[in-house]
């Protein structure tokens, strides 16, 4: 199956993608892992990627979209993959259509993760990460520590980074509904939007993904 995620800051889409994909037997293909690799690998790609972003720079399209399709021309995704985070505008979904187009092949989904605003602002501003260790990540309302302000693993200074405070998460809302939301739209012209509704736990939203992708027990 090739199938793109697409939702919200919050909406859980790297928790999700990486459940579907294993379900699936397809590759998790994320655009933060794109550039990861491609920089520490020290790829052309890669150079001119972090070129941009050590001046400060926005990385142009036709890099990420030419690591997208270097990614998806990989042996292991010849029969799937799962997108996440890609295509983020309406350029880099022609593109996307444009590829595809050339290999003979379609999408076969574009699933649209749901959640309220006030839900993805109180997710991601209640979050709480620790000073020593940062996969130690705590809430203030779903995962409280047994000390406010202290880490249960190592005991560290639970703090809120700047990328999590309530403004900077309304600030990437904006930009989410101009620039990425136009693509459901995009996708809806040709049928390819499935719509789940991303609050619960983590099994129930995965659940809800793979029987509306026709794959549910």
């Amino acid at each position: 199956m090739r199938i793109v995620l697409v939702g919200p800051p919050g909406a859980g889409k790297g928790t999700q993608a990486a459940y579907l994909a294993k379900n699936l037997s397809i590759p998790h293909i994320s655009t933060g892992d794109l550039f990861r690799a491609n920089i520490s690998q020290g790829t052309d790609l890669g150079k001119e990627a972090k070129s941009y972003m050590d001046a400060g720079n926005l990385v142009p399209d036709s890099v990420t979209i030419a690591m997208a399709e270097d990614r998806m021309d990989q042996p292991d995704a010849e029969n799937g993959f799962l997108l996440d985070g890609f295509p983020r505008n309406i350029g880099q979904a022609e593109a996307l259509d444009a590829y595809l187009k050339g290999k003979g092949v379609k999408l076969d989904a574009v699933l649209d993760l749901e959640v309220p605003e006030d839900e993805v602002v109180k997710r991601i501003a209640g979050r709480r990460i620790c000073r020593n260790d940062s996969s130690h990540v705590f809430h203030v309302d779903y995962h409280k520590p047994k000390t406010e302000g202290v880490c249960d693993i190592c005991g560290g200074d639970l703090y809120q980074r700047e990328d999590d405070r309530e403004e900077t998460v309304r600030k990437r809302l904006e930009v989410y509904h101009t620039e990425t939301e136009p693509i459901i739209d995009h996708y809806k012209a040709q049928d390819l939007v499935v719509t789940i509704p991303a609050l619960g736990k983590v099994d129930e939203v995965t659940q809800r993904a793979m029987a509306a992708l026709g794959q549910g027990e």
